[in-house]
């Protein structure tokens, strides 16, 4: 194995055809000269005396060096080990910005592995083989580190890169790095225009709506150039971590544009120790990623979601501006769609309650000036967006009306319901634990919530019952039902808008763990409607037109344990199900008792039938004297 790295001398010696140049602090390739630099990098080996170059210190040729660069070249079968450490309290930064390893070499056989500490005993930060998709990068604990390389019999050249930098913990570089979860963005390298700072490692994370794709445009990229960009780099990964695919690793002087396949996207600056440039600037912007021809209508628990094809205007000679809905002030975003997101409970929307149903209506107009008072040469457009709530769901419809042309489109959607336990009757601290022990006969207290942004909307818990198992399966035991207590121990709060509340003291049922589930089935009414579902209370005997009601869903919340339960449970998930299963079948092992019991009794019955035919046949032959002859 030969390792080159750079000799630090108080006069380096320049070797090659540019003797005249001056000296780099910097070890690049040997013999290449780097164009975008005024300078030549002179490079030699070395070693430690009386040590193989396998457990060569990589500490530089003194302590005093915080960082260092240096191209490892290995054969078949190498298993070199080598530690990294400092005295002072610092932490070490090691990146593997290029290697070429077996291609065809399996990870078990040929790898880079990492380790935090000053042995291969210490914690494993990572594995590198030649099947990864990203830039490897690592950072110790402390002040030490450790990486190990093992190579196959390949008789193949191998290749690897390292860098490696010591590091202050918590300190950082203003700029470098951040979360960006807007539409759309810019951003730039810390310091941009001017030259971007040494051993810097930034990393920014871009996250746009769901459905969404992100397209990012690098302006300008100015970094050290390296045809395999190995010193200052700009890494793209397809995702939202550092691990993800990498899109690519840029240098040098380019405009390169990048495209998500899902609605994350991670940006990494790292930079050495000399050599620094202008940087970048990028911008970024959401890319629908469905395929919406005319337009397109989504209903959630809070708001509408209403897409319309650029394309699509452009065939009226529209564009967005043109756009407005019932409240003008209420614009949409842009991209390769026009997306006008339209709470329930604004931007003009209408809320209308009728037969039992609740629909939100809003309209998308255009607002273009006709050229005459009198004529106009272009359709009127106009686009009525509605959401009826169905039951557990939505149902979806839009109307497009062009002049006396009408189009509907139809889809389904849900209710946003949950259901917890809390600590108290005050329902302000959510308990969190699961499966959640309690003491037999213990009062817990349950809310259903809805998430809407409509603030009329009330929540009654129809039917709430328990069941042993997580399937909700028999035997089933009701707490509330139509509204009214089945349980002597159950409580039923009053109508509080988005929460429906109760209580009720812990129980177990007979012959199963004490383990309970719990399914709430509830009415979302208008608070204004004194003749709904909600109004009216318990009632004993259902109402016929309930049914029709269109704004019901289900919530469910489990397990919940007895206490005493809990050493015995294990693996609570494991051991439930086997009970669950035991429970189960013990009628049916009470009907194979039972039918070999029924059996047994008929055999009986019939043996003792047949010895009493025998018996009653010899008492029924009479004794005849023979005559006399």
């Amino acid at each position: 194995m030969v390792i080159q790295d750079k000799v630090a001398t108080a006069t380096p010696i320049i070797t090659g055809p540019y003797p005249t140049l001056p000296y780099c602090d910097k070890c690049n390739l040997c013999d290449k000269f780097d164009p975008l630099l005024p300078c030549f990098c002179d490079c030699q080996l070395w070693s430690l005396p009386g040590k193989s170059s396998c457990r060569a210190s990589l500490g530089g040729a003194s302590l005093s060096e915080t960082h260092s660069a240096l191209i490892l070249q290995l054969t078949a079968n190498e298993d070199c080990t080598w530690t990294l450490q400092r005295p002072e309290n610092k932490s070490i930064r090691i990146i593997f910005s290029s290697f070429q390893l077996d291609p065809d070499g399996s990870c078990e056989s040929e790898n880079i592995r990492v380790f935090d500490g000053n042995s291969t005993k210490g914690a494993l930060l990572g594995k590198i083989c030649s099947k990864i998709d990203y830039v490897p990068v690592f950072e110790s604990s402390s002040n030490t580190l450790t990486f190990q390389i093992v190579t196959d019999s390949a008789r193949i050249q191998r290749t690897v890169f390292i860098f490696y930098y010591f590091f202050s913990p918590g300190t950082s570089l203003p700029n470098c790095g951040g979360y960006l979860d807007a539409f759309e963005g810019a951003f730039t390298s810390p310091n941009y225009p001017k030259p971007h700072p040494e051993l810097a490692y930034c990393v920014w994370h871009i996250h746009v709506e769901k459905d969404y794709k992100i397209k990012l445009n690098f302006k300008e990229i100015f970094l050290e150039m390296d045809e395999q960009c190995r010193f200052d780099f700009v890494a793209v990964y397809d995702g939202s971590s550092t691990r993800s695919g990498l899109l690519g690793q840029v240098c040098g002087r380019v405009e390169p544009t990048f495209e998500s396949s899902s609605d994350s996207l991670t940006v990494v600056l790292s930079t050495d120790y000399a050599n620094s440039y202008r940087g970048f600037s990028a911008s970024y912007t959401s890319v629908y990623a469905g395929n919406v021809n005319t337009t397109s209508l989504t209903c959630s628990s809070d708001k509408m979601r209403a897409l319309i094809s650029k394309s699509y205007l452009e065939s009226f000679h529209y564009n967005e501006i043109n756009l407005q809905l019932n409240d003008p002030t209420c614009r949409p975003k842009v991209s390769n769609v026009v997306e006008f997101s339209i709470p329930f409970d604004g931007c003009g929307t209408i809320k209308k309650v009728e037969e039992h149903s609740i629909t939100y209506t809003n309209i998308i107009t255009l607002t273009m000036a006709p050229s005459s008072d009198v004529i106009t040469r272009q359709k009127h457009l106009q686009i009525i967006v509605k959401c009826e709530m169905e039951h557990n769901s939505t149902v979806e419809m839009m109307y497009v009306t062009e002049d006396d042309i009408i189009q509907t489109q139809n889809a389904l959607g849900k209710y946003n319901t949950s259901m917890a336990l809390f600590e108290s009757n005050s329902f302000e601290k959510t308990i969190l634990e699961s499966p959640y022990y309690v003491d037999l006969n213990q009062t817990l207290f349950v809310q259903v919530s809805l998430h809407t942004s409509d603030s009329d909307l009330v929540v009654f818990l129809d039917t709430c019952s328990a069941s042993p198992t997580s399937d909700l399966a028999p035997p089933n035991y009701d707490l509330i039902k139509n509204g009214c207590n089945r349980d002597e121990t159950c409580k039923v709060y009053p109508l509080s808008g988005h929460y429906g509340r109760f209580q009720f003291n812990a129980f177990k049922f007979l012959r199963s763990l004490g383990s309970v589930y719990l399914q709430c089935k509830v009415f979302i009414c208008d608070s204004g409607d004194p003749q709904s579902r909600c109004h009216q209370g318990c009632i004993s005997r259902r109402k016929r037109d309930i049914s029709s009601y269109k704004w019901k869903t289900d919530a469910i919340l489990g397990p919940i344990r007895l206490r005493r339960d809990r050493s015995a449970s294990g693996n609570s998930g494991f051991q439930y199900q086997i009970h669950g299963d035991e429970t189960r079948s013990q009628p049916f092992k009470s009907l194979h008792l039972f039918s070999f019991m029924a059996l047994a009794l008929n055999v009986v019955i019939v043996a003792a039938v047949i010895v009493r035919h025998f018996v009653n046949q010899r008492t029924d032959c009479k004794y005849q004297k023979l005559p006399d002859y």
